[in-house]
């Protein structure tokens, strides 16, 4: 069972997201906060498996929220995914950069939410694919990050090769097949990178990748159907 916290401060678009949510089996909605500050305290609560924030409310909005999700390790299993109005701009950059798994835009089909809730839910990183193609044209207008780009010298050749196929949005299976391992020895590469950049997940693992040039971005580049 997926346990959802829903958090935005209109209460229709709650409703909505809750009735579609509880019509499937394996979602559980434990809470719904109109802010950030509710969310901390429900979250803390009910420690959700995935938390749907918006990114623009009262009180704290979903960046400053997803910040102390982030900073908090009992919250450590908590998912965050930002839902915004207007997809990518610099508000959703700097709250992946924060601690996002990703971001979905409010208009998104039914079924490309729920398939990107059980994505978050299993911990890998979501990007709608407009977003994902803006995030990466923000990567090709800035200058590289050294003190990013020093942190990977860290890194063993495999697990370097590994980051960098999980940037070009790969799963554990697919990066196994291209690295000619098993997906089990994928998914150790990708944890211990993890672990050695001090990234929460697979998003600040792509963000990480992208900023130091271990990728290189190309104009056009496009994510696939939400999950990365």
């Amino acid at each position: 069972m997926i346990r959802v916290l829903l958090v935005d401060d209109q209460p229709l678009l709650r409703g909505g997201f809750r009735a579609l949510l509880d019509a499937e089996d394996d979602f559980e909605v434990v809470a719904e906060a109109a802010n950030g500050k509710e969310c901390l305290a429900l979250a803390r609560e009910h420690l959700p498996d995935v938390a749907l924030i918006d990114i623009q409310m009262p009180v704290m909005d979903g960046i400053e929220t997803t910040r102390r999700i982030a900073a908090d390790p009992a919250l450590a299993g908590v998912h965050v995914v930002i839902l915004t109005n207007y997809g990518f701009d610099e508000y959703v950059f700097n709250a992946l950069r924060a601690g996002a798994a990703g971001f979905l835009v409010k208009d998104i089909e039914p079924d490309d939410l729920l398939h990107s809730v059980r994505v978050a839910a299993r911990g890998d990183a979501l990007l709608a694919p407009s977003i994902t193609r803006k995030l990466i044209s923000r990567f090709v207008a800035q200058p590289l990050n050294l003190a990013t780009g020093a942190a990977l010298k860290e890194l063993t050749n495999r697990e370097r090769e590994a980051v960098a196929l999980v940037a070009q949005g790969l799963s554990n299976g697919q990066i196994a097949d291209r690295m000619v391992i098993s997906p089990v020895t994928a998914k150790t590469h990708v944890n211990r990178a993890m672990i050695k950049l001090q990234v929460r997940d697979r998003a600040q693992l792509v963000v990480l990748a992208y900023e130091s040039g271990l990728v290189a971005p190309r104009r056009g580049q496009e994510g696939g159907r939400a999950g990365l």
